[in-house]
């Protein structure tokens, strides 16, 4: 797992932003694995102003969302194809076609997980999988003890997600208890996964993700074994890191070598 420390949210936020579209220049039609919560927001209006100042188009890139809260319908203001469409599908130019949901609503949810495994798979897999990390260590709303070979399916919320995620609903607001997400095994297919932790409050997640054992009671530890994730870390997520100065030094011989190579 690749470590990088930077200074604030905004230039993590840059950082990724940057990611994307360099591949998407290498690749217009790119497959691209879309995460929720207040973390990619600043990824997103950036996406968004590259396509308003003309140097990216998102018209061939297909999208398959992480997580969907269950029986919440599309337009309903806390569901999370609402989020996605004020935060990025409104500001580029995608078409309504390319983008995917896990199914929330209706019935036989168990096949309809399965087809949405299937379009993936027939979409070419995902080339860049954006994730945040819950205080818990879910990713997705993969939650502690879930499998980690597992694929897309329905998910109990636990106290502590509701909890976090609670600020999002008005007092007296009914919040859904029940998810359909990718699983971890499907998280892991990803060639490539950016992950983005900001402030103290994942100081401890980040902590175990990085440094701890895998576990599936912690399921954001399993990113450690896949070859392609780089951490994108503010000071206060960063900050219980034992080898926080290791992964400092190796940012800056690679800015080095980087700017070597220019010159």
């Amino acid at each position: 797992m690749k470590i990088v420390l930077t200074a604030h949210a905004d230039e993590a936020a840059d950082l990724v932003a940057r990611e994307i579209l360099d591949a998407l220049g290498d690749k217009p039609d790119l497959v691209l694995g879309l995460a929720t919560g207040s973390t990619p927001i600043g990824v997103y209006q950036r996406l968004c102003d590259a396509v308003a100042r003309g140097e990216a188009s998102f018209a061939r890139v297909r999208t398959f969302n992480l997580d969907e809260y269950l029986d919440l319908p599309a337009e309903h203001p806390r569901s999370y194809r609402t989020f996605m469409r004020e935060h990025l599908f409104e500001g580029i130019d995608i078409p309504p076609g390319n983008v995917a949901f896990p199914p929330s609503e209706g019935g036989d949810l168990e096949a309809r997980c399965g087809a949405y495994e299937e379009r993936i798979r027939e979409a070419g897999g995902i080339d860049i999988q954006l994730l945040g990390i819950g205080r818990n260590g879910h990713i997705g709303f993969n939650e502690p003890t879930s499998s980690l070979r597992s694929r897309t399916r329905i998910k109990t919320l636990t106290a502590r997600t509701l909890e976090d995620n609670a600020r999002f609903y008005a007092d007296g607001e009914s919040q859904p208890v029940l998810a359909a997400t990718m699983g971890i095994g499907t998280i892991l297919d990803a060639r490539r996964i950016l992950l983005q932790a900001i402030g103290a409050k994942k100081a401890d997640a980040v902590r175990a993700m990085v440094e701890g054992p895998v576990s599936s009671f912690f399921p954001a530890s399993m990113l450690q074994v896949h070859p392609l994730v780089t951490a994108f870390l503010d000071p206060e997520a960063a900050s219980l890191l034992t080898m926080r100065d290791y992964y400092d030094e190796t940012r800056r011989q690679e800015l080095r070598l980087r700017e070597e190579r220019r010159l």
